[in-house]
């Protein structure tokens, strides 16, 4: 229930993702087409790139909120993962296109002066965008949600693009024209850097993998157990969001079946407690 709980308040991060891009994106077309902008215009339709992301991040969070069935044992959870290499894609497309932008205008020679509400919306979009990213990216954080995080990077970088934006319209206000290609080559990189950020991210939970210092120290923890007379092995893994951890520990040949299982149910419980690991396999062998 209360992971049900959490992924509904991640589908709200990304509504107002999803609302905030349909707006800015009409207003920047809009405005851009009557001051004369190209700057400006790019940052529109990066937005409309924008809701589409967005959209992946939230079937992805719906998706994940399926009960497992004949087909996924496990649940699944790992939509959410996917969302976020979607969305990795998404971006990294709209950063070689920037880049890719400003060299064509600069072999092309582009030189123009926008007017100065083309700039007040840029400015005024990346006060917007950097608002939604505070709010999706703590959001992401209370909920433990891979995807909701990767959206909020996007929100991000989006902030930047407004303001590369601003910084390039301002400047040709005072001739300085090649403040624009400048202010899209830094963006463009930006906006390339947080795509690879979550598409590494989003490939090492695909392909299980599992920070080494994490696993560290719940072996350490479990190793702590009276009853453990070693701990041989812990192997991790994430499924979305959520961290699978199996254990194998060797502990009194002795004992018999119902104490053996109260060990790993108090095992199951302090990784839950203090490792926030919901789900834990523990293998029992005998200690020779």
């Amino acid at each position: 229930m209360e992971k049900a709980n959490h992924l509904k308040k991640g589908e709200k991060g990304a509504w107002i993702s999803i609302y905030a891009y349909i707006v800015l994106a009409i207003a920047k077309l809009a405005i851009a087409s009557i001051g004369n902008s190209d700057a400006l215009r790019a940052d529109g339709l990066n937005n409309t790139t924008d809701v589409v992301a967005s959209i992946a991040v939230l079937i992805g969070l719906k998706i994940s909120r399926k009960p497992p069935d004949a087909d996924h044992h496990y649940g699944h959870y790992r939509a959410e993962t996917v969302a976020s290499l979607f969305a990795a894609f998404v971006i990294v497309t709209v950063g070689i296109q920037v880049i890719a932008d400003t060299f064509r205008n600069v072999l092309a020679g582009v030189t123009a002066q926008p007017h100065m509400l083309t700039a007040w919306t840029a400015l005024g979009a990346a006060m917007v965008m950097y608002a939604v990213y505070r709010y999706n990216v703590s959001l992401a954080r209370e909920i433990g949600s891979s995807s909701l995080d990767a959206a909020a990077q996007d929100n991000r970088s989006d902030a930047y693009v407004s303001l590369g934006a601003f910084a390039g319209i301002i400047g040709a206000q005072f001739g300085l024209y090649w403040l624009d290609p400048l202010a899209g080559l830094i963006v463009g990189i930006i906006i390339c850097k947080t795509a690879w950020d979550i598409f590494r991210d989003a490939t090492h939970t695909l392909t299980d993998g599992f920070d080494e210092r994490q696993i560290k120290k719940i072996k350490s923890s479990i190793a702590r157990v009276p009853e453990v007379k070693n701990v041989v092995d812990v192997k991790g893994r994430f499924h979305g969001n959520q961290a699978f951890i199996e254990v194998t520990i060797l502990v009194d040949p002795d004992l018999n079946v119902k104490e053996s299982h109260a060990i790993t149910e108090r095992i199951e419980r302090f990784l839950q407690d203090k490792h926030h690991i919901p789900y834990a396999h523990i293998h029992i062998e005998p200690y020779e």
